[in-house]
């Protein structure tokens, strides 16, 4: 295949700014797509620039309807820059499985991965309580009513930070490379190997009192990224 941009395959695409343009047939740009890739993890990156310096932070991510959140604490450089409303680049990232070819230039990888571009803003108190709360219950739900609340140093300790999925497109490698004709002729082995990620059982904390039994919310605890 070639980089050649048929506009009926770009139909959907936010912007010019989130339209693929290389691999532009892996592009996804439906909300259902979007929204199930970055809901399959708790782990993001976000890109952004301080003093003319690029970074890019991994952290935790959350959705929560039309936006994004990832939160810190409140003396931390990056969210006192992002809470000014500086341009920030979201990605999140799965990787699926490995892709052997006939030829070596065309190993590949499998992969689901979003990127969204905006503008970050600091959520008001009530917003940041609200947020927290269901990144918590994210994770097992049950687990916010079960866990002692935030005390106020806790709560004035940290920062949410969110951004509005605008400008949003995904990217899905979920097969095999196109080969040239000559190569499917070739005795070569060519296939894929599926990875996924295992949970393993509950461990307690070695200094957890006797008799203390495990919530039901542990022990039907479910990543969302196990399949």
């Amino acid at each position: 295949m070639n980089d050649t941009v048929d506009p009926t395959e770009i139909a959907g695409a936010p912007s010019e700014k989130t339209r693929l343009r290389r691999y532009n047939w892996l592009a996804k740009y439906d909300r259902d797509t979007i929204n199930a890739i970055i809901d399959a993890g708790i782990v993001c990156q976000v890109g952004y620039v301080i003093d003319g310096m690029p970074y890019v932070t991994p952290t935790n991510h959350w959705r929560i309807d039309d936006f994004v959140y990832w939160h810190g604490s409140s003396a931390s450089r990056m969210l006192k820059a992002q809470q000014k409303g500086i341009p920030v680049c979201f990605t999140v990232t799965h990787l699926d499985g490995i892709v052997f070819s006939r030829a070596a230039f065309n190993h590949n990888i499998q992969y689901r991965s979003v990127m969204a571009f905006g503008e970050a803003e600091l959520c008001a108190e009530e917003v940041k309580r609200r947020a927290l709360a269901t990144f918590t219950d994210r994770l097992a739900p049950g687990l916010w009513d079960y866990a002692r609340l935030p005390a106020e140093q806790e709560w004035k300790a940290t920062k949410v930070i969110r951004m509005r999925l605008d400008e949003v497109s995904a990217k899905v490698a979920d097969g095999l490379p196109s080969e040239d004709e000559e190569d499917y002729q070739s005795d070569r082995w060519a296939g894929s190997v599926a990875l996924k990620m295992v949970q393993l059982d509950p461990v307690p904390d070695p200094k957890l009192r006797g008799g203390i039994e495990m919530p039901a919310f542990v022990r039907n605890f479910r990543y969302v990224g196990v399949k």
